[in-house]
């Protein structure tokens, strides 16, 4: 069925100015029960109109059962959550009309072209034949379908299959849409390609719900929010999250580490008194070390055990520090909780 109040001229609605609008998400306090286990446990947050909201978490944390609350799929154990102003307990139906949703695994037809797809979800979505028309003239066009359209849905690469079912789940022109791990196993071209997507419609008014694992992806968000293990552990802007005291603790700095010899250099840091955490990323060792900790004793202790040091400089944290030292903290807090309640 076609989102209610959907523009006869195919023009999104873009807010320009005036009163902030309603979020396009709110979610506050969302549970989430399987027998007694909890999937979701107290979860927050909110998605403003318009942006592009990355939730990221490990496999397992929750972040495809709240997209499943979110869209009316599976009741609430507790909490509230509204969609585009549509309580999700009561109007799961017509929140469902108004969004997109896009599946981790491709949810197409393969043994059906491109054309036969469009065309097939756009009756699904009740659209008339001359609308129907237009709108897939318009997702050909916006996706770049055109060189593809009778080639079967099972022979097309990773990308133009994601390309094609972002097309779908658009047929309705939803100012929402769900995306769970759109860019999963397709080249990093491709994964470039379909966000420079995202970004142009983002610019036009649509909201963007997106689940990732790839950091990089998570840095292009406008907003950020971290689930671990059925808990909200981190909510805000990528700059902000960086900038949490917990993430470069208080006496520490973080440094980049330069070298050819990585792997070895890696191995020895991590036994140096003041280096609390090192990893590897690229040609280069990042770690975060005591601030007292003078870089050209740094640098003398790894050239002593003939390590070639080609640079070390201050770092600023990146969206994975962030989590991974959020993660450690919550591990360390669970242990700490598992004890006690031991005692």
């Amino acid at each position: 069925m076609p989102a209610n109040g959907a523009k006869a001229n195919n023009e999104p609605e873009v807010y320009s100015g005036g009163d902030a609008p309603d979020p396009a998400i709110s979610a506050r306090g969302l549970v989430r029960k399987f027998g007694n286990f909890t999937a979701v446990n107290d979860v927050s947050f909110t998605v403003k109109r318009g942006e592009i909201f990355g939730f990221l978490g490990p496999n397992g944390s929750g972040k495809t059962t709240v997209i499943k609350m979110l869209t009316g799929l599976l009741p609430l154990s507790g909490g509230e959550a509204s969609v585009e102003g549509l309580d999700v307990r009561t109007d799961a139906e017509r929140v469902r009309e108004r969004i997109g949703y896009m599946s981790q695994n491709f949810s197409l037809y393969p043994d059906l072209t491109v054309t036969e797809n469009l065309t097939f979800y756009g009756r699904i979505y009740g659209l008339r034949p001359d609308r129907l028309k237009k709108r897939m003239d318009d997702i050909i066009q916006m996706n770049g379908l055109d060189p593809y359209l009778n080639r079967l849905a099972a022979q097309l690469s990773g990308g133009w299959k994601q390309r094609l079912a972002l097309g779908c789940a658009m047929l309705h022109e939803p100012k929402l849409l769900f995306l769970d791990e759109p860019t999963a196993g397709i080249d990093p071209v491709a994964r470039r390609q379909l966000w420079d997507l995202l970004f142009d419609l983002s610019g036009h008014g649509i909201t963007f719900f997106v689940t990732t694992h790839y950091m990089d992806e998570a840095e292009r968000c406008s907003h950020v929010a971290y689930i671990y293990f059925a808990k909200l552990i981190a909510d805000g802007t990528p700059n902000s999250l960086r900038e949490l005291p917990d993430v470069t603790p208080a006496g520490t700095i973080r440094v980049e580490i330069t070298t050819p010899e990585v792997t070895r250099a890696l191995k020895l840091a991590r036994q140096i008194p003041g280096i609390r955490s090192a990893t590897i990323f690229g040609q280069s060792i990042h770690a975060l070390i005591e601030e007292h900790f003078d870089l050209d004793d740094l640098r003398e202790q790894l050239q002593k055990q003939g390590i070639v040091v080609a640079e070390i400089r201050p770092l600023a944290p990146s969206l994975e520090d962030v989590f991974v030292e959020l993660t450690y903290k919550n591990q360390a807090n669970g242990a700490k909780e598992t004890e006690a309640n031991r005692a």
